[in-house]
This record gives C-alpha cells, structure tokens and sequence, in this order.
C-alpha cells in the first residue's frame, strides 16, 4: 500500500513537470543510446550497452516512484488550515532563544522543500518540534548539532 503525500498545487505542477520531462525527454534519450550500443556489436563484451541499460533501470524505477507519488498524492486547500496552530504550509517566525536570533520558514511535504528558499521539509527536527504549537510557546527541537530551544513569534499563511 502506498503513502499519501500532501502537497502544495505548486508542488505537483512542479512534480507532474519533472515527470513529463523523464517520460518524453530522458527516456527516449536512454533508448537512443541503448540502440546506438547495440549497433556496435557483440553485447556481451559492450560496456556502453552495459551502462545504457543500467541507466534505463534506474530511469524507470524513478519514474515509478514519481508516478505513485503523483497517483497518491492529495492537494492541501490553504483556505481550510488553521492559523491558530502550527500546520503543513504554516509560515513560521521563531527565536533561537540561545542566541536570540530569528528564522522564518514555511513548513512544507518532504518534496518541495528546500532551504534556500525558506522551506523546511515537516519531518525535519525543527519542524516536528513546532507542529501543533502556537504563537508564544517554547519548544525545544533535537538538531544535528545539538538541542536548540525556540520560541514562536508568528505564524501566517
């Protein structure tokens, strides 16, 4: 049985975009080498049909992997999600109460995140430790480099 993921609509545009693009750009791409190698010659000793073959398998099986992701996936409507309490897609401001410095970031599916841009994955530490919480509480969340505690500034959509 496969895993229900939440995602943004952005989030599987992006997704079902990167499945297009393995689907009717690499694939055709690896058959072309796959019939290349084979023209030259005797396959058991073909080091480049070896290599094109290998990368087919894995190819595939990435392509699977997204197309389960995408046929189990479910849209999260922002409009429903309570912005009394920290939630996926909850934009959060916290404090390092340990230097006092402040972060901001979105809570996202473990897919669309990405550092840069603010967005942490809500299996991460730090975002395991926020979930369910609301503005004002202290929390303390288990990173690589230690225990950090934290306090919830704001939270916003």
């Amino acid at each position: 049985m496969s895993n229900i993921t939440y995602l943004t609509e952005e989030g599987l545009r992006k997704l079902q975009k990167e499945l297009d693009q393995l689907r009717s750009v690499e694939r055709p791409s690896i058959s072309a080498q796959i019939a290349e190698a084979r023209d030259k010659g005797d396959l058991s000793e073909n080091a480049e049909y070896d290599a094109a073959k290998e990368a087919q398998g894995l190819l595939e099986m990435k392509i699977a992997k997204m197309e389960d992701l995408v046929a189990n996936c479910r849209i999260i409507d922002e409009s429903k999600l309570d912005n009394s309490k920290v939630l996926i897609l909850s934009k959060v401001r916290i404090r390092n109460t340990g230097n006092n410095s402040e972060m901001s970031y979105t809570l996202v599916a473990e897919n669309e995140a990405d550092l840069r841009a603010g967005k942490i994955s809500i299996s991460s530490p730090i975002a395991k430790a926020l979930l369910g919480k609301k503005v004002g509480d202290k929390v303390e969340a288990q990173v690589p480099s230690g225990k950090v505690n934290l306090e919830i500034l704001d939270i916003s959509r």
